[in-house]
């Protein structure tokens, strides 16, 4: 009876399905309940009720839905009714119900006589009210109308009887639904929703618009093929929170560039397009003015009188279009039904009222806050000269205020209209000219996180330098150009120009401009391998940047030097270097170098091993990078990055995962630095669609911190499967992707050689068991060669200088997953050494050795050690919530028989608290339902429980496994109460 469950997913819908749930179990014992769902069009309605009726299906309830339709003013009486009968008579099981209520037949069509005077309505009421009840007594019953809100009169009244004093005294529940954007003030439901409402027996559930994240899960569910991140958060905020909306949405992500889809626009028109003229051109000028409008604004652009004005504007409220605001401003309920409005207006139309609000705006006077949207006006309008004053205007305010994702889309905004307006039309004034305007661009969005686009912008300037260019114009352009170029890792090319910068500009005599072009020429030749340049332009520049006391280039050029200090940015000297060129650039105001310095300090405790003495670094840079509008900029995402890693290490794996999840909505184009810890978790936890994810990072422009990220989780997620081809091939491609053009490797080889090595590791004791000696010598091969590379790459680091305690650890397990490989002596001290590497603090990776310490302590015979091990292993991936290691250190107790108290068999060992609890009270014959409560879990938990102690047993039924647990002690007998 029940129709088959969408395959759409229900995400976000717990805590009411829950509630629902709840109902239905009431109901099921004799307390009959009513509820009435409301939600705007597409937020789920129909899928919540789908699945809550499958659930009550699968409780043994019998399910029957009438849906309401959309008729006009000629609906079919009883509709729905007539629906829900003809499904009950076609069960025979209500043959003999329907057979003692006649009169309910002639909705069916075969009965006979008519229920138009009173007593045939009545007697129709308490027929249809008998029936329900009798069929609820067979078994309970579940009765669902969908879409209340095109109800006809006749059905209105039948459902006021029924829930009045007709049939909530059985065995029963009635869920409606209707749209509450539907029921404007005049709407005949509403008389009836608020006398139901008031009924002891019936309660209101409103369906809210998903959360951002529900909705991020729906697309990503619904969706088969990984999708970029950006497409899904494109699709999660236009959306907002409609399961439907984001559905059409995506159908669309193929065909559509932008715009509404025109099904979707279709479905939003309908209810515009029930308006009065009046109320549809107020809609239409609103539209014109964005998402939100003043309501004096919209009266002088729409140019009714005040009457006519307000009458419309109620009228498109009411109708739930339009949603009035405390400060007299009226917003669209939802931005696409804006969108769709807006797409309908005719070109003209649309640019006569952009022209009107241009104007109107105007009128108020130059401010700045509202230059964006009079630059928008203007250009919607044609009017590109005021759009181009307008757009640097608002671009000088967003640069004010720390916004530079804003200052590079006005900026931008103002070069494409450049050459459309004519040269007497332009503004005028210092850096007011096409090359500057780029450079500030350029500037803008590298601080904004778009790397390339800051790339492109600065090449842009560089084409359009003329041969009479001034020098110093001409070579910043071109350090500025290396400097972008650095941060998207094209280190040749970036040397090159800034070899060009330093070369167009005489040292003496000295400028700001010629420091600035050494400091970005240092970091160019330090990245291709030119040391020795570095190390000599850094000082000369140093000494220079001194003497003209430019304080922040200084700085910079301070924490270059750092880097060829004993130790780097680890040792001592280096970290004074640090803290110097950290006062001086917070003295002289220059963000973006503070950051780096703030970035290199908090590195160099990293690296050192100190976790915790990096926390406060990274709290003040990011905490800097907030104040300065700089969160998007490449030290700050570092800085993210590293945060989340540090939390991943201590293992505050679900804090990890929180603060990722925050950073990816404040930061939407993040990628790899707020995915990355994240991605690690989600793995070790067991959900290898962290390996989906990982491969959607690699999608679009080369990213440097993406390509690394998806390279640990692919290299880790092929070793969890035992693949040692996959895990092999991922970890050379992502070492090949990430070695920049000077040769040098990334210090990350070494962690990558090692997880790899663990698959190979794994392949080659296969084979050894198989007796496959080609096979051994292949793999042993392939791990030697791994090895190698990990010991090169530790022994030296990428920038010259041995790794840390980090990279030593990697080191040690890459030595020691080698020896497991080759099958060499002393494998259990080599995996000592490991686990003892990981103690500065990795949690999860130091309990990953234990276990091959374990493993290689019962090989030895030293059992005591090894259970000693596998209990603190256990105890580790029970907190991290890592279920692939617990899964396999329980493996490792059963088959290695590892106690963990004498006399106790390998199979209590591997019980956890919560299971040993079950099996407690599934010795005293509590049923799943009676476990769940005592336990305060579900039913279904406890079932999961259940099934997972007789797997441990060995039992094939719970008498069975509460014996095997009396004979083997797991459990004692409770104590008699008699006697």
């Amino acid at each position: 009876m029940q129709q088959a469950s969408s395959a759409t997913p229900v995400v976000g819908r717990d805590a009411e399905l829950t509630w629902l749930a709840a109902v239905l179990e009431r109901a099921r014992g004799g307390e009959a309940r009513a509820v009435l769902i409301a939600g705007d069009a597409g937020v789920g309605k129909t899928r919540v009720l789908d699945e809550v009726g499958g659930r009550a299906t699968a409780a043994g309830m019998t399910v029957v839905t009438g849906h309401c339709v959309d008729l006009g003013d000629v609906g079919l009486p009883y509709l729905p009714f007539t629906e829900i009968l003809g499904v009950l008579a076609g069960d025979e099981r209500f043959s003999g119900a329907l057979a003692a209520h006649p009169v309910v037949e002639r909705l069916l069509g075969t009965g006979t006589g008519s229920v138009r005077d009173v007593d045939g309505r009545l007697r129709l009421f308490e027929g249809m009210a008998g029936l329900l009840a009798e069929v609820a007594e067979v078994a309970p019953l579940l009765l669902v109308l969908e879409d209340l809100h095109w109800a006809d009169q006749s059905s209105r009244d039948l459902l006021r009887f029924l829930l009045g004093r007709g049939v909530l005294r059985q065995r029963l529940a009635v869920f409606a639904s209707y749209r509450a954007d539907d029921l404007h003030r005049r709407h005949p439901l509403r008389p009836l929703l608020a006398e139901l409402i008031r009924l002891p027996a019936v309660e209101r559930l409103e369906l809210r618009p998903l959360a951002d994240v529900d909705v991020d899960r729906l697309v990503r569910a619904l969706e088969r093929r990984p999708l970029p991140d950006a497409t899904v958060r494109r699709i999660v905020e236009r959306a907002e929170g409609n399961a439907f909306y984001a559905e059409e949405l995506l159908a669309a992500t193929d065909t559509e560039s932008g715009g509404v889809p025109s099904g979707l626009a279709d479905v939003l028109l309908i209810r515009f397009e029930q308006l009065s003229e009046t109320a549809q051109q107020v809609l239409r000028t609103a539209a014109v003015a964005g998402r939100r409008v003043e309501h004096d604004l919209l009266r002088e652009a729409a140019g009714l009188p005040e009457a006519e004005l307000e009458s419309a504007l109620r009228e498109a409220v009411g109708r739930q279009l339009l949603v009035a605001g405390d400060d007299d401003t009226y917003s669209f309920r939802h931005a696409l039904a804006r969108e769709a409005v807006y797409a309908d207006l005719l070109p003209g139309e649309r640019a006569r009222l952009h022209g009107a609000f241009a104007r109107l705006l105007a009128g108020r006077g130059h401010l700045a806050e509202s230059a964006a949207e009079r630059a928008h006006h203007y250009r919607e309008s044609h009017d590109l000269a005021e759009a181009l004053a307008a757009s640097l205007e608002a671009a000088d305010h967003a640069q004010r205020v720390g916004a530079p994702a804003e200052e590079q889309r006005h900026l931008e905004a103002a070069l494409d209209l450049w050459p459309a307006v004519g040269a007497e039309a332009r503004p005028s004034g210092a850096g007011v000219d096409r090359v500057t305007l780029t450079l500030r661009a350029s500037a803008a969005a590298a601080h904004a996180g778009e790397l390339h686009r800051a790339v492109s912008l600065t090449r842009s300037a560089l084409a359009e330098l003329g041969q009479d260019a001034d020098s110093e114009l001409a070579a910043r352009v071109r350090y500025t150009l290396a400097g972008n170029l650095l941060s998207v890792d094209s280190l040749t090319a970036a040397f090159a120009y800034s070899s060009e910068a330093l070369a167009m500009i005489p040292e003496d005599p000295p400028s700001r401009t010629w420091v600035w072009a050494a400091a970005t020429h240092v970091m160019a030749a330090r990245y291709v391998g030119e040391n020795d340049t570095a190390l000599k332009v850094a000082r000369r520049a140093l000494d220079v940047a001194e003497r003209l006391r430019v304080t922040d280039a200084q700085a910079d050029l301070l924490i270059s030097l750092a880097g060829f200090d004993n130790g780097g940015r680890r040792g001592p000297e280096g970290r004074e270097r640090l803290l110097k060129a950290r006062e001086l650039a917070t003295r002289s105001g220059n963000a973006a170098v503070e950051l780096r310095a703030l970035f290199n300090l908090a590195m160099g405790c990293y690296e050192n091993g100190n976790l915790a003495e990096c926390v406060p670094w990274l709290t003040e840079g990011l905490d800097r990078a907030r104040r300065a509008g700089l969160l998007s900029s490449p030290y700050p995402l570092e800085m993210r990055y590293l945060r989340l890693l540090v939390l991943h290490v201590l293992g505050r794996w679900d804090e990890c995962v929180r603060a990722a999840a925050a950073d990816a909505e404040v930061l939407p184009a993040a990628g790899g630095y707020t995915a990355g810890p994240a991605l690690y978790v989600t793995l070790a936890r067991g959900d290898f669609a962290a390996a989906d994810r990982a491969r959607a990072l690699l999608e679009g422009p080369f990213d440097w911190m993406a390509t690394l990220v998806a390279g640990i989780v692919l290299t880790d997620a092929a070793a969890l499967r035992r693949d040692p081809e996959d895990a092999v091939r991922w970890m050379r491609s992502t070492v090949t992707a990430l070695t920049d053009e000077a040769g040098t490797r990334p210090d990350v080889t070494v962690r990558l050689a090692a997880l790899a090595l663990s698959a190979v590791a794994d392949a080659a004791a296969g084979q050894r068991l198989a007796g496959d000696e080609a096979g051994v010598r292949r793999w042993t091969d392939t791990a030697t060669e791994l090895v190698e590379l990990a010991r090169t790459m530790a022994s030296r680091g990428d920038d010259g200088t041995p790794q840390g305690p980090e990279g030593q650890a990697w080191l040690a397990r890459a030595e020691a997953e080698w020896i497991r490989a080759a099958s060499a002596p002393d494998a259990a001290a080599a995996w000592a050494k490991v686990v003892t590497a990981f103690g500065y603090g990795d949690v999860y990776e130091r309990a990953r050795c234990r276990l091959r310490y374990a493993e290689a302590l019962v090989a030895a015979g030293r059992r005591e050690e090894a259970a000693a091990e596998a209990r603190a292993v256990r105890e580790t991936a029970d907190l991290l919530g890592a279920t692939p290691l617990r899964e396999q250190v329980d493996v490792l107790i059963r088959r290695g028989r590892l106690s963990d108290r004498p006399g106790s068999d390998v199979r209590a060992a591997v019980l956890t608290a919560r299971e040993q609890d079950v099996l407690r009270l599934l010795a005293l014959g509590r049923s799943n339902r009676q476990i769940g409560e005592e336990l305060f879990i579900s039913g279904k938990t406890a079932s999961v429980h259940v099934s997972n102690i007789l797997g441990k047993l060995g039992a094939s039924s719970r008498g069975e496994a509460v014996a095997i647990a009396y004979r083997e002690g797991l459990i004692t007998p409770e104590p008699s109460a008699s006697g």
